[in-house]
């Protein structure tokens, strides 16, 4: 009898819900449903409408049991940093506030300023980059506007931390996400209680970290009678880029991962963390990863800015181009020479991405873009680049020479991108699985459930599932 599983991925833009099985030393994987994640202006802010987020995320379970497969477990990926607050009597308490609002803007240098913490005191501490948005800074910005709010709260959850506790009523804080709040030690993988007291965080709100892998238990009674199964939840790496990085088929440790999709997240795996002031210049971060293992990595902007040109040039009828579309024109202004720094704060919510990417280049001296397809073209050189710099980063910090480049997550199938990459890297280029976060986020259920054995097996596997194309620098 065939046993399936059933992974919710849900990223900035959509979610959606995968089957998976293994089957004759084979994964398979089935899309059973799919939805927008979307922001909204709230109070003020930019949100995430987390009440919407819910509701798909059992209306996929449904749609699950109406084409056939009942799922034995279930698990959650989502992006990090982001958070809910619940009361006492667990109710959630005010807004999902998104990463890409502005309240986090003058956060860091107020605490520069009166001489709290400095960042690299911070970084040595903790091992996590420095990102206007990252949660401790939220929480800093969240007691400034509003301290009523963070005195009602009892706990704190990460995004997926909030929707399991919507289907299971049990609440649980994963690792890989809580590391990216800036508040775990990166030495002792706990909550960094000195930390949070000089910040004036409150700690209580924090519950025990649980590392993925661990069974959270079955749906409530409600949620069994409103989906008709009975389903246990598992904690996966319930931040997208630890499971995007399990489902990299790296065959050695001379790899580099990239996770591709609206942000690109390009590193590699550690056993121990890097904090080295050389580490925290380059602004590297050491995110927690499966089997306490660190994911040291740059965040670079990603596909976000494709995807925003992409809308942008919805003509009068409501229709965008395609991504093949815009690839073709892109490639069709190959020679245009111009690059931004895609990791600048100004591509982080522009009003228009198109008018910013012109004005970066006004701003730098370089030829502005003055057609769709050079405006691509700038944007693949400028990704290329970013890549190619983070990957000699990598070697200054390491002392290690990589040898190959493995991208996965759903930019892998650019292989425009792909190749731009490979001669920029002068590496080759290993592009798959499309399916990575979902995949990976499977890969934790099936080794706590005992039908992979070990991490690397699930790696050989996945090698022999799914197409796997190689990119030769030219």
């Amino acid at each position: 009898m065939t046993v399936y599983h059933l992974a919710v991925d849900i990223g900035a833009s959509s979610g959606r819900h995968m089957i998976g099985w293994v089957e004759e030393e084979k994964i398979h994987l089935k899309e059973i449903y799919r939805f927008e994640n979307r922001l909204i202006r709230q109070n003020g802010h930019l949100c995430w409408d987390i009440d919407h987020l819910y509701e798909e995320v059992v209306q996929g379970i449904k749609a699950c049991r109406e084409q056939g497969y009942e799922p034995e477990t279930m698990g959650i990926d989502t992006w990090a940093v982001d958070f809910v607050l619940i009361d006492k009597d667990g109710k959630r308490l005010g807004d999902a506030v998104s990463y890409r609002d502005d309240r986090t803007d003058t956060i860091r240098e107020e605490l520069e300023r009166k001489g709290i913490l400095s960042f690299e005191e911070h970084y040595s501490r903790t091992g996590i980059q420095y990102q206007k948005f990252n949660t401790c800074y939220q929480l800093l910005a969240l007691k400034k506007e509003d301290p009523e709010l963070l005195d009602q709260a009892d706990c704190l959850l990460m995004i997926p931390d909030y929707l399991n506790y919507r289907l299971t009523g049990r609440k649980a804080q994963e690792y890989t996400n809580a590391t990216t709040t800036g508040l775990v030690n990166a030495e002792t993988n706990t909550w960094d209680a000195d930390l949070m007291r000089r910040l004036d965080i409150p700690l209580h709100i924090f519950a025990e970290i649980s590392p993925a892998g661990t069974v959270l238990g079955d749906f409530s009674d409600e949620i069994q009678k409103e989906t008709g199964m009975k389903v246990k939840v598992i904690l996966p790496a319930t931040h997208d880029t630890g499971s995007a990085y399990l489902a990299v088929p790296a065959k050695d440790e001379n790899a580099v991962f990239l996770s591709s999709g609206t942000w690109s997240l390009l590193g590699v795996e550690n056993r121990t963390a890097i904090t080295t002031e050389e580490s925290c210049r380059e602004n590297f971060t050491n995110e927690g990863g499966y089997e306490y293992r660190y994911r040291y990595l740059k965040n670079i902007m990603g596909l976000w800015m494709i995807q925003n040109i992409r809308r942008e040039l919805k003509d009068e009828n409501g229709n965008v181009p395609s991504f093949p579309e815009l690839i073709k024109v892109a490639e069709e202004h190959k020679d245009f020479p111009s690059a931004v720094d895609p990791d600048d704060d100004r591509f982080l919510a522009p009003a228009s991405m198109i008018e910013e990417v012109k004005k970066a280049c006004a701003d730098s001296g370089q030829r502005v873009p003055d057609s769709a397809g050079e405006v691509m073209q700038t944007v693949y050189n400028s990704l290329s680049q970013d890549y190619r710099r983070a990957i000699d980063s990598l070697t200054a910090l390491t002392g290690k020479n990589y040898t190959t480049l493995h991208i996965v997550g759903g930019g892998s199938q650019d292989m425009y991108l792909n190749q731009m990459t490979a001669n920029a890297a002068e590496l080759p280029v290993y592009a798959g699985p499309t399916e990575g976060t979902a995949l990976g986020n499977l890969i934790v259920q099936f080794i706590t459930e005992g039908e992979i054995e070990t991490l690397q097996k699930a790696r050989e596997i996945i090698g022999n599932s799914f197409e796997i194309r190689e990119v030769k620098p030219q």
